[in-house]
């Protein structure tokens, strides 16, 4: 079987991906596919930091504002909708250039993962979440590490859509999703890849993730969040669940709740970093990007490129 080319550039939030992205794109004919869990929702712009129509600079954007706020899009949403675009851009004899920070849906999407035996009824899940109203996040992040330690320790006890999952998964099936995960890592991937990751010092990266959120306040990211509250969103909606939502979404105290962003937002590319060290055959550039290395990426994305014209 002929691999398809798709390249992917990962990293932390506040890392440069989409900058990089759109200059990639520009210089070798591409496309960008987002891959950034939050950013498929509309309305959600500020807290997403999702990139403007001058920031695009002329280049087409896929998986962006492709579902309302009050649906919950799963991964398996996700996968089906962009490998539909990655063929299209193929199908123009355009690259396709996977941008984003969400380390499952790019897995999801770079190993074809199948989900349609993973789906349940809904009755396992609803039972789980009531178990969360009931006991809390700390409670139901202990029954994890009671049955699949290594699941709890990648994910952060606020993180409930995972935390759900990953106890779903055990009801369903009786087997670790950390082993399910592990076994998923060791298929081949559909396409001809090559996946960049963005590496910064935490030194230099952190003040960044303070900088983004800063200016996010003052965007207008508590008025955005009430929109969405008041447009029908709920606490519990898979959208609120993200970093800068959750946060605001009750809150009075603006001022506390930026600092809880900032925090989140550590955490949350520290979680980032840990993924993507598990994932196979990754590249880390450093970042800001020197012109010596991205000559090299041009140089190797350009092969992807010649593919394609063939």
């Amino acid at each position: 079987m002929i691999k398809q080319p798709l390249i992917i550039i990962s990293g932390p939030t506040a890392s440069g991906k989409s900058a990089l992205g759109v200059r990639l794109a520009r210089d070798i004919g591409g496309e960008i596919v987002s891959a950034d869990s939050m950013q498929v929702y509309k309305y959600m712009n500020i807290g997403t930091a999702k990139i403007t129509p001058g920031e695009m600079d002329g280049i087409p954007h896929h998986m962006l504002d492709v579902c309302d706020p009050k649906i919950d899009y799963s991964i398996a949403d996700y996968k089906e909708a962009a490998k539909k675009c990655v063929l299209d851009i193929l199908s123009r004899h355009k690259v396709p250039i996977v941008v984003g920070g969400t380390g499952f849906y790019i897995h999801a999407l770079l190993y074809d993962t199948d989900f349609g035996s993973t789906e349940s009824d809904g009755s396992v899940r609803a039972k789980i979440e009531n178990d969360y109203s009931l006991y809390g996040p700390e409670i139901m992040h202990l029954k994890l590490k009671e049955i699949d330690p290594e699941a709890a320790e990648s994910i952060h006890m606020n993180d409930t859509k995972r935390v759900v999952r990953a106890l779903e998964f055990y009801e369903l099936y009786g087997y670790k999703i950390s082993q399910h995960n592990r076994e998923a890592l060791s298929s081949e991937s559909p396409y001809d890849f090559i996946y960049i990751a963005l590496n910064r010092d935490r030194k230099e990266l952190y003040p960044l993730i303070d900088e983004r959120v800063d200016k996010m306040m003052a965007q207008g990211l508590p008025e955005e969040v009430k929109a969405l509250k008041e447009y029908g969103c709920r606490a519990d909606s898979v959208s609120m669940q993200g970093i800068g939502y959750k946060e605001l979404f009750n809150s009075i105290d603006y001022e506390a709740a930026a600092e809880e962003i900032k925090l989140n937002s550590r955490h949350y590319a520290k979680r980032q970093f840990t993924w993507l060290r598990h994932e196979k055959d990754v590249t880390w550039i450093d970042s800001p990007v020197s012109e010596e290395d991205y000559r090299w990426i041009l140089k190797e994305c350009l092969k992807k490129r010649i593919r394609i014209t063939e």
